[in-house]
């Protein structure tokens, strides 16, 4: 077949989303299709062009190229699923999130004000609308497919897929360090477990991988913390350096607000180890069990701590969690979703 992948790529960033249509785009290939990836750069603010921004997907008939009939539009997050074609499908990673249900929190610019309840409510609308064009919708999980039915009225199917390093992760040990990965933005929350790292004795490190907006704001909590000088920030790790992290781990430490699903909880357990989570997580909660393949907190610093430190004094108990979470994982493959994506 001759599919398009359609992206909204944002400058500068490459985030889970970007590595989700990298991943499913090199799937597609691998099973003999012709795939070609279509990006539009997105702005997120300032807000009041989110609408133009739908507009230029929606100026885009993706139909045929070059007098070549295109079999099929797999849409990835908001705006792309605007794009014209008489054969759509939506692989929603995300919608625009600020204007749902992070809205009139810390994690929003959208606030309670009428311009921006106006705003809001025009992008649910043309969202229902251009979901409602497509021949079948599906989520990377069931927390994004509650949320499409909730606001939307839209029935979505979740499908998980492998993260991208799936088939490079291993276990190597538990050693003297629990890892954070992942963008450091806000919404994140890796201020979480800086700030639990008061609570935990030394030897005990944590090494925070990732980059963003946030950085400046955990580096100041990580000083503030009384226990800055076992807390590593490495920035982006390439794959090599991120595989051999996760491999040597006590934990991974993983605990964002109302996450859609979340590579960090695949690769843990696919590294053999134990995800400690909050209960008000999201996505991470459609895989983390407490007690069985790691631990659910409160969203609180000393409450991951205490998690910590059982795991520390009780590796054996960390290799079981571990274990337990990498059957979970490997359950997790690409086949049933390229065949549901195609059907």
């Amino acid at each position: 077949m001759r599919i398009v992948v359609a992206e909204a790529q944002v400058p500068f960033v490459q985030g889970g989303a970007e590595l989700h249509g990298r991943a499913l785009i090199e799937q597609l290939q691998r099973r003999g299709h012709d795939v070609e990836k279509v990006a539009v750069p997105f702005r997120p603010q300032p807000k009041s062009e989110l609408l133009a921004q739908a507009a230029a997907w929606r100026l885009l008939d993706l139909s045929t190229s070059a007098g070549q009939a295109i079999d099929l539009l797999i849409a990835t997050r908001f705006p792309t699923y605007c794009a014209r074609h008489p054969r759509k499908v939506a692989w929603l990673i995300h919608q625009h999130r600020a204007a749902y249900e992070l809205c009139g929190t810390e994690y929003s610019d959208f606030t309670h004000t009428e311009e921006d309840v106006g705003l809001r409510r025009r992008l649910i609308e043309l969202d229902t609308r251009m979901l409602g064009e497509c021949r079948r919708v599906f989520t990377n999980a069931q927390n994004t497919a509650n949320r499409l039915a909730r606001f939307n009225g839209v029935a979505g199917q979740a499908l998980y897929h492998p993260p991208p390093l799936a088939e490079r992760l291993h276990d190597g040990g538990y050693g003297d360090y629990v890892l954070s990965v992942g963008r450091l933005e806000p919404v994140k929350r890796q201020h979480l477990v800086i700030r639990a790292m008061a609570h935990v004795p030394a030897p005990l490190r944590l090494i925070v991988v990732g980059d963003g907006s946030g950085r400046a704001e955990a580096e100041r909590a990580a000083a503030d913390s009384g226990a800055g000088d076992r807390i590593t920030f490495t920035g982006a790790a390439g794959a090599d350096q991120l595989v051999d992290l996760y491999a040597n781990a006590l934990a991974v430490v993983y605990a964002p607000f109302d996450e859609d699903y979340g590579y960090v909880t695949l690769e843990a357990f696919l590294s053999s180890k134990p995800v400690i989570t909050a209960t008000d997580s999201g996505g991470v909660l459609e895989f983390v069990v407490d007690g069985s393949n790691g631990f659910v907190c409160d969203p609180q610093p000393q409450a991951i701590a205490a998690a910590i430190n059982r795991l520390a004094g009780d590796r054996a108990l960390a290799g079981r969690l571990g274990g337990a979470g990498r059957v979970r994982a490997r359950a997790v493959t690409w086949d049933g979703v390229i065949e549901q994506l195609l059907g």
